[in-house]
């Protein structure tokens, strides 16, 4: 049975659009667990352009499940990852000018970085996953740099509109699944997953967690956040 981590950003957003201090992600953190998320995630940008430091010292307070916040390894936000000390620590690639994260992590061009923050983080008793792409060559160095845990882009996938072009990228994270599966890496997926495409994701058991977040704000919009997040619990529990 297949878990579902509940990335709250998008509540941060709205928050932000009015610079305000509501809707407050770490309340919808805590109603997301309630209604049977198996963790929560935040991404902290260098620019703070939603999540806050405010927002994930309350949420390393108040998460019973499991925290993972997804960063880059600019200095300033290891120190805070040091210092909050969450769950874990999704490494990402982040572009100041990009809406959200593009793209996996460039580890084969950059083993050394993402090597030394993560046996920083490590030391720490922080779990580290690398986002990366549905890329062998990149999924075996993240090995090597020292990653627990590898989360699959599935972006490209989610963008694909033909029919071939879907079953070609969905090809490419089957494989990649089974690789980080056969390397004794924890397997995870996300980006870009909502209620219809996530389905085909069933066939892939080597997959054990999702990571999920504006598809579920987003229909939070219509049914409520409580509704819309034990939906997708079901979904993903079938798998």
């Amino acid at each position: 049975m297949a878990l579902l981590s509940v990335n709250v950003d998008h509540i941060a957003t709205i928050r932000e659009a009015r610079g305000i201090d509501e809707p407050d992600p770490v309340l919808v953190a805590g109603i997301a667990e309630l209604a049977g998320a198996d963790g929560i995630i935040c991404h902290l940008r260098k620019d703070q352009r939603h999540i806050k430091d405010r927002d994930l010292r309350l949420l390393k307070e108040t998460v019973k499940t499991k925290l993972n916040l997804e960063m880059s390894t600019v200095k300033e936000l290891v120190d805070t990852a040091l210092t909050i000390k969450p769950d874990m620590v999704t490494l990402v690639p982040e572009k100041r000018e990009e809406l959200t994260t593009e793209g996996g992590l460039d580890v084969i061009h950059n083993k050394e970085e993402y090597k030394r923050v993560t046996s920083k983080l490590k030391e720490a008793g922080i779990s580290v996953s690398f986002f990366t792409d549905p890329d062998p060559d990149q999924i075996k160095e993240s090995l090597n740099a020292g990653a627990d845990i590898i989360e699959i882009n599935t972006g490209h996938y989610c963008e694909a509109r033909s029919e071939s072009e879907i079953l070609r990228h969905f090809e490419k994270i089957n494989e990649a699944a089974k690789l980080t599966s056969k390397l004794r890496l924890k397997v995870h997926a996300g980006h870009g997953l909502n209620y219809v495409n996530i389905k085909r994701f069933s066939s892939i058991p080597e997959i054990e967690e999702y990571s999920i977040g504006h598809s579920i704000i987003a229909r939070a919009v219509i049914v409520g956040i409580d509704q819309a997040i034990r939906e997708m619990v079901k979904l993903v529990s079938q798998f």
